[in-house]
């Protein structure tokens, strides 16, 4: 049987008298992809928060590899192997592609201060071979032509390739995703599916993927998890989800 990587216990949310989570409990099986839909405003980003530590959750508990969180920060859930991207793209523009791939290898960096001052010895080799893991995920999602170009340069497309190479760098064993494929057009989705499609297949990695555009989480997800207003109100495979009449209502607007 596969395992679950994560679980999700029956997680509250609020802020203030507002709910953004109530009671939402799902599991996401080792190299697998999870999408989490429904309507703006349903707490999607604030459930990806949850999970990797930006939020507190008021009741319930985070299960990440067999170990439940208590009080986790976001860095201590990167260097616990998750790696995520944003709904707004969160680069550094005038830096190139290569160097803000390389900004996601920091949690893997050893050297000291001195060591990074003078840059003999371990520092070199270290970040030769950081270099090296990066220039693996540039051919991996096919920006090779890019790897010098300032950041901001780019069309929007491209950033977003660039933002889910610097999460690939920290050589995840779960990837949020949130709304990667915001803002693009029917090719840059393609792409994209593919690219994530071929990170699950090949590296293993488990994802989560926050996603509007339907025909893609039908496409390339494992299971599906609907939220409305907070609750989930569905959980099974596309074609489950697809004939839930709650969801429909709810979110998909397909007529009985």
């Amino acid at each position: 049987m596969t395992e679950n990587i994560l679980n999700v216990n029956k997680v509250s949310l609020s802020f203030g008298g507002v709910a953004a989570l109530k009671n939402v409990s799902f599991q996401v099986e080792e190299h697998k992809i999870l999408a989490i839909i429904g309507p703006n405003g349903a707490g999607k980003s604030s459930l990806l928060n949850v999970v990797n530590g930006v939020y507190k959750p008021q009741k319930g508990q985070v299960i990440f590899k067999g170990k439940t969180w208590k009080n986790v920060v976001p860095y201590e859930a990167a260097r616990s192997g998750i790696a995520r991207t944003f709904q707004n793209i969160a680069l550094f523009k005038g830096m190139s592609v290569l160097d803000n791939i390389l900004t996601g290898r920091n949690l893997k960096m050893r050297a000291g201060l001195l060591s990074q001052a003078i840059y003999l010895g371990k520092c070199q080799r270290e970040e030769t071979n950081h270099r090296k893991a990066v220039e693996q995920i540039i051919d991996f999602l096919q920006i090779q032509h890019i790897r010098k170009t300032p950041v901001g340069r780019l069309p929007y497309g491209l950033q977003k390739r660039v933002e889910l190479a610097r999460a690939l760098a920290a050589e995840p064993e779960l990837l949020l995703l949130d709304e990667p494929m915001a803002g693009m057009n029917v090719e840059e989705k393609e792409d994209m599916s593919r690219f994530i499609l071929d990170v699950n297949e090949e590296y293993g990695t488990s994802v989560i993927l926050i996603e509007h555009d339907m025909g893609v989480v039908m496409d390339i997800s494992d299971k599906v998890v609907v939220l409305d207003y907070g609750k989930k109100i569905g959980e099974g495979t596309p074609e489950e989800i697809r004939n839930n009449q709650e969801v429909i209502d709810a979110y998909l607007g397909v007529a009985r």
